[in-house]
């Protein structure tokens, strides 16, 4: 008898025994496909959540930065529509006599400006040395006027030039505030006299509703010599950086204390500078929101990365058992299909057919067992694969581990061989004399 034959005969006599040990092996390896699936599908769904977070963090971003450019360019705009707003006065000046004439009766010198842009300071822009006093236009009927001093803005060493917020006035020019030029009939390139000097009218300013109406600018030099307070100055203004900080007033003031000491500093607020506050807040708390999305992203990652071990721990715990379920069961069965069959084995002994034969019968019934079983259970899977990945696992498609089938297909054969080895040699190396014996 041919070991093809006896195969065959083997399963057919005991069709049940041989089914149940099949469909032990499908369920094991269905364990195993599903365990791989799960694992599979929490990866996948790991991935999309991430990808998804990264989106919308990727979108803030973009969105950020696209407002951003439109942001700077507002803030410098709104900053520079401040004029000049931060202050800096002579050391010993008492800031309640400024807030109740608008200037600095005490002076300091004009160096101090040179001091401050060799400086570097960061804190402020736009240094503008001024000299300010109030007096009497006698050729104007003793008429109480504003003159200011000043002279082209000072640029800081380590930063590039920046645009002028206000025009210089050119030497034996002034600009006239609105009720001066109107009262006297001025226009801009007229001459008039100024404390016995004669200047040209360069610029008429239109009406403001305040000091600025009653007010004239001229260069500081020219000013310095009519009061005699030559190489002296009263406040150097300046224009605050955009700065997010909390206590931005005491950053300037610490900053110009280290450069200037004993000077006095004082910041004026304005709806642009509301605004521009306001607009500093806006980009504070968008950039906290991309930080808090990162940060909820990489929380994420971990969470699921911590999940994954935890699963991979007890779906690992349950194939464990699983595997072992099979291996007693597949040996199980094999034991008492051998020794169902020690008649048969012994009378096969007894008419010459060799013990390998018949362990090759036995051997390959198992193999067979194995094989059959894996690619059922595979087969199920494949044709599951569509339901499933619609449903359960959320999107992970089963198919995608059919490289790991050939893995499969022999690993299972051999652990079924393996379950069946014992009980299989323990059979066909009974004596036949006394398994015949005794039945």
């Amino acid at each position: 008898m041919n070991l093809g034959r006896l195969i065959w005969r083997e399963i057919l006599h005991r069709p049940f025994s041989f089914v149940l040990a099949m469909a032990t092996v499908t369920v094991a390896v269905g364990c195993l496909i599903a365990v791989a699936a799960l694992l599979g599908s929490h990866d996948l769904r790991s991935r999309t959540m991430t990808m998804e977070m990264n989106e919308e963090a990727a979108r803030l971003e973009s969105e950020f930065s696209a407002e951003m450019k439109a942001y700077e360019d507002s803030v410098r705009k709104n900053m520079k529509g401040l004029g000049f707003n931060v202050f800096i006065f002579p050391e010993g000046q008492e800031l309640s006599e400024v807030y109740a004439e608008g200037f600095a009766s005490k002076t300091m010198p004009e160096e101090y400006v040179k001091t401050l842009a060799n400086s570097n300071i960061v804190t402020v822009n736009h240094l503008l040395p001024s000299l300010t006093r109030k007096l009497k236009w006698p050729e104007q009927n003793e008429r109480t006027v504003i003159l200011i001093g000043i002279r082209g803005e000072v640029p800081l060493s380590h930063r590039d030039p920046k645009k002028p917020l206000i025009d210089r006035v050119k030497k034996g020019h002034l600009v006239l505030g609105y009720e001066l030029h109107k009262s006297m009939g001025l226009q801009e390139g007229n001459a008039t006299t100024f404390l016995g000097r004669e200047f040209i009218v360069q610029k008429c300013h239109p009406e403001s509703g305040g000091k600025d109406d009653i007010t004239i600018w001229m260069h500081l030099t020219e000013c310095q010599e009519l009061l005699k307070q030559e190489g002296r100055i009263n406040a150097i203004k300046a224009l605050e950086c955009n700065c997010a900080s909390i206590d931005r007033l005491g950053e300037i003031r610490r900053e110009i204390a280290g450069i200037l000491p004993g000077t006095k500093v004082i910041e004026t607020k304005s709806k642009a500078l509301a605004r521009a506050e306001a607009r500093n807040k806006a980009k504070k708390h968008a950039e906290e929101g991309i930080a808090a999305k990162k940060d909820e992203t990489i929380k994420l990652k971990e969470n699921r990365a911590k999940l994954r071990i935890e699963n991979e721990r007890k779906y690992a715990a349950l194939q464990g058992v699983v595997l072992i379920a099979t291996i007693v069961s597949v040996g199980f069965l094999a034991f008492t299909n051998a020794r169902a069959r020690q008649t048969e084995i012994g009378i096969l002994r007894a008419m010459g057919t060799s013990t390998g034969s018949i362990l090759g019968a036995l051997m390959s019934r198992a193999f067979l067992i194995g094989f059959l079983g894996a690619a059922f259970a595979l087969l199920i899977a494949w044709l599951l694969a569509g339901a499933l990945q619609d449903g359960v696992l959320q999107g992970f498609d089963l198919l995608s581990l059919q490289g790991d089938a050939p893995l499969v297909l022999i690993a299972a054969p051999i652990l079924a061989c393996a379950a069946s080895w014992l009980p299989a040699f323990y059979a066909v190396n009974r004596d036949p004399a006394t398994i015949l014996r005794n039945d």
